[in-house]
Parts: C-alpha cells; sequence; structure tokens
C-alpha cells in the first residue's frame, strides 16, 4: 500500500493534465465562431508604431532579422525601430554595422547596447521603452523572419481601445531540417493551435509568447511594465495585463516565420527555461488569479496552463515507482492492471497525441496522415525532456534564480545548410548521463514485462526507453555528424563594410 498509493495519486495527477488537453480541444471546437479574422475597425490615420528588436549574441541571424523588418510595409514616419543589443561578442559590431546601413538609406532604426545585462531580455524591453515613441510595441526575437504586411494584418485589431496586445502564429523555417525539428514544429502548432486558440475563443486568459505580437503601450504600463523575477517575462506581464481588464486577441491566420533549434541542448534548453518560467509566474500570479472576481472557468484555466509542467516531477516518481507497481501487480492479476491502469495510461498519453493530431488536422487538411509517424517520437520526447524540466521546475519551486538561457541560433533552414555549432552550442554536463541510465533502467522493466507476459504494457514502457535514449544520446553526440559541421561560411552572407 505504501508504493501503491502514491504510484496511483501520481497517475491520477497526471491523468488530470492529459484529460485537460481534451478539453482545449473541445474548447477550440465549440468556440468555432469565436474566432478572430477581420478587424473590427480600421485605423483611418496609422498609429505610430515601435519594432522592439531584442538580441543577445546572434550575429548569424541578426541580418536575416533587420532585413525582414527594414521590408515591413508602414509607413517609415509612423515607424522607429531599436535593435536592442545585449550582446558580448562579435554581434556588437555586426549589429552596429547594419543599422548604420540601414540607417543611412533613410530607415528609422537605431542601436542601443548595455553592458550590464540586468534583467536579460525583460530589462533590454524596459530600457528601450524609455525612448521608445510609438503608441503600440511590436517584438521580433533574432529567430524571427516577419512577413512585409505583419503590421498591416494587425494594427486595426488594435482600434478597440479595450485590447491590449495581439499575437500571431508561429511558423517554422525549418521544419523539414531534421527529424528533430518536424517533431519539434508539431509540438508547438499544438501550443499555437488549440491551446492559444482554445483559449482565446473561450474567453480565458493566454499569454503573448515574447514575439510575433504587438502591444498597446498603456497595457504594458498600467500592468507594471516589464518584470525580470521569472524567466517567462512574457507570461507574467500578460497575465497582469489580463488581471488589469485588458483583451487579447489571437490572430491564428496570421503567421511569422521562426527558426526551431537543431540540436537536442538548444531544445532543452529552450524547454527547461519555459518550464522554469512558467512555475515562477504561477508561484507569482497565481494567488492573485485565484483572488480575482474572474470566472470559475478562468481560474481553472489558468492553473492548469501555469502548473502544466508540474507533470515533469511527477513522471520523474512514476518512473521509480513502475516497476515495483508492476512486479507488485502481476501477482493480482492482469485484468485489474486492464481495468485500472489502461485507462489512467490511456487518459495521460494517449490525449498528447490525440491532441497534437489534431493540431497538424486543423493545419494541414490533406497531408496530416503524415504526422502519424511523428507522433511515438513526439511522445518519447516529451518523456525524455523529463530529467532537464524536472530540475528546472524544482529550482523554481524552492526559489534557486537562474540567468536568461538564450537558445542558439545558426541561420539554418534548409538540409544543406551548415552551422557553425562551437560558437554558442551548450553543454548539460552529467544530465545526458542521467538520461542514457533511466533509459536502461526502463529497457529492463520491458524486459520484465515480456518474460511475465504483461504485454499490454510493452509499447508504453517501450516510450520511456525510446525517448530517455534518444534525448540522451543526441545530447551526447551532437556535432559529430556532417550536418553539424563546424562551418558557417556555406549559408551566411558576408558581414557589412566596415565591420
Amino acid at each position: 500500500m505504501a508504493l501503491l498509493v502514491p504510484y496511483f495519486v501520481v497517475l491520477i495527477l497526471l491523468a488530470s493534465y492529459g484529460l485537460h488537453r481534451y478539453v482545449l480541444v473541445y474548447l477550440y471546437y465549440k468556440h468555432k465562431e469565436n474566432r478572430t479574422v477581420d478587424p473590427a475597425g480600421h485605423f483611418s490615420n496609422l498609429p505610430r508604431v515601435t519594432v522592439q528588436l531584442p538580441i543577445f549574441n546572434e550575429q548569424f541571424v541578426i541580418e536575416r532579422l533587420l532585413d525582414a523588418v527594414c521590408r515591413l510595409q508602414y509607413p517609415l514616419e509612423k515607424l522607429d525601430v531599436q535593435v536592442l543589443d545585449d550582446s558580448t561578442d562579435e554581434t556588437q559590431a555586426v549589429a552596429q554595422g547594419l543599422v548604420e546601413q540601414h540607417a543611412a538609406r533613410g530607415f528609422p532604426v537605431t542601436y542601443h547596447h548595455r553592458t550590464n545585462r540586468e534583467g536579460y531580455k525583460a530589462g533590454a524591453l524596459a530600457e528601450g521603452m524609455k525612448t521608445a515613441k510609438g503608441e503600440f510595441i511590436a517584438i521580433f526575437d533574432a529567430d524571427f523572419v516577419p512577413p512585409e504586411d505583419f503590421l498591416m494584418r494587425t494594427i486595426h485589431h488594435l482600434t478597440d481601445p479595450k485590447i491590449g496586445m495581439v499575437q500571431t502564429r508561429w511558423t517554422h523555417i525549418n521544419r523539414n531540417y531534421s527529424f528533430l525539428t518536424e517533431v519539434e514544429a508539431i509540438l508547438l502548432d499544438g501550443h499555437f493551435v488549440l491551446e492559444h486558440s482554445g483559449r482565446a475563443r473561450s474567453n480565458t486568459f493566454f499569454n503573448f509568447n515574447g514575439t510575433a505580437g504587438i502591444w498597446r503601450r498603456n497595457a504594458i504600463d498600467e500592468a507594471g511594465g516589464w518584470q525580470h523575477d521569472t524567466l517567462t517575462e512574457d507570461t507574467d506581464l500578460s497575465y497582469r495585463a489580463q488581471l488589469k481588464g485588458w483583451k487579447f486577441i489571437y490572430l491564428q491566420d496570421v503567421e511569422c516565420p521562426a527558426e526551431l533549434p537543431v540540436e537536442m541542448t538548444a531544445f532543452k534548453t529552450q524547454q527547461a527555461r519555459w518550464a522554469k518560467g512558467l512555475i515562477q509566474t504561477a508561484k507569482k500570479i497565481l494567488p492573485s488569479v485565484i483572488k480575482s472576481d474572474q470566472p470559475f472557468r478562468v481560474k481553472v484555466e489558468a492553473w492548469y496552463h501555469l502548473t502544466a509542467n508540474l507533470s515533469y516531477p511527477l513522471m520523474v516518481v512514476l518512473s521509480v515507482l513502475l516497476l515495483p507497481a508492476m512486479i507488485i501487480r502481476f501477482y493480482q492479476g492482469w485484468f485489474q492492471m486492464l481495468y485500472i491502469d489502461l485507462p489512467l495510461f490511456l487518459a495521460s498519453t494517449f490525449s498528447i497525441s490525440s491532441f497534437y493530431l489534431v493540431s497538424q488536422r486543423e493545419l494541414f487538411p490533406k497531408s496530416w496522415p503524415r504526422a502519424l509517424l511523428y507522433l511515438p517520437f513526439l511522445m518519447a520526447l516529451g518523456i525524455g525532456l523529463t530529467v532537464t524540466n524536472t530540475r528546472a521546475v524544482l529550482e523554481a519551486l524552492i526559489g534557486k534564480k537562474s540567468a536568461f538561457a538564450r537558445t542558439p541560433k545558426y541561420r539554418v533552414e534548409l538540409k544543406t545548410d551548415r552551422i557553425n555549432a562551437s560558437k554558442y552550442r551548450r553543454r548539460l554536463g552529467w544530465v545526458p548521463w542521467v538520461e542514457l541510465l533511466i533509459g536502461s533502467y526502463f529497457a529492463l522493466t520491458v524486459y520484465y514485462a515480456i518474460a511475465n507476459e504483461n504485454y499490454i504494457t510493452v509499447p508504453f514502457l517501450v516510450l520511456f526507453v525510446v525517448g530517455y535514449w534518444y534525448t540522451g544520446l543526441m545530447s551526447l553526440l551532437q556535432g559529430r555528424f556532417s550536418g553539424l559541421s563546424l562551418s558557417a561560411e556555406t549559408h551566411t552572407k558576408p558581414f557589412p563594410v566596415g565591420v
């Protein structure tokens, strides 16, 4: 009982988060008439917009970003662009040279460099606000390539004075670069299609994603401005603004392309930062949400949104208890395992695969069955992130602070592109070895299940083996394949003259 009680408690909690994904799908389809497409009105006189480009050591992608921003269709007299550079490497000279080039051509772009990095990205955005001239603030991270009509397709949604922010959907420049980027794209598609749309359509809180969106400056100021006590300053500000009564709009049909991480450690770093930041935001914001006069459904959705990453520590506990529980319960008969364990496992795991399959069906009505190939690996990858994200979640729970760990970008778009991986590559120390060890442990559980003819559990256990081994091996072997060479010369453009 001492072992089985926590085993079932963990399974039930995981199942509740899994079932919540079904709720999001239900909200997505139930409120499909609330999909925002056309703006309620149009500005007769376009307002001034400040475009903020926060960067940190982005020498491979800054040129692509600035080129795209300089192609935005908007009156130049109503536009100003801030390059907010906290870089500590060659990016400083590259970015400053590019800014001077575009400014000489008459484009309203200015360069701002900080040396102390206080507050990281949030601090850079707050610093930029001091000199921003726009009534509205558009923000793009370094790995994004906003389309030319981005501002014209978003700004008119802000004619309603109650709208504080407009978020657009991320798409993926290098979706087809590798198996990893394909899976990452499906993961993000689920978030941007079903999570964002489900929440937006049902009038519950959803968040700005830190980029590819446009804010009303008054909403930022009234909510307390950019704050850097969490690693997800975008979600923190979003909740504070919505608690102040500001309304948000999500435009699923407006796409903004971005570059996906091409290395496993970069992907893990990104996911760990998001996991830690959301738990930090939950600790900071959830008490205010619960005490507010918001409807109960808004509070429940906020809880599931901000605490979703608690599932990672729960997965660790489940990993420890799974084999002992299997041994004990084997002697109680397979039928009991069938009607108790199987529904809980299906709620915990099948909900994930069906959730992402629905998102692919919405985006790609003709080719969505292709996603079936990736679903087992998507589930396995989610399992493989458990060690990294559990550490991040525990650090957030105990209040341990950490620096804003950027996600390296290499301007990798095509399968033939090569990256300067040694420049910004991160290592994860002992984590990959722990992942390989846990994967081996689950390989033993697979052997035990087969030996005892408990075949129904084998597919679930194999997911754990593949997930832990895949993330561990990819972390250890990155950069040792021809697709990840140490040359950036095959795809980067020459730096501007004088840089």
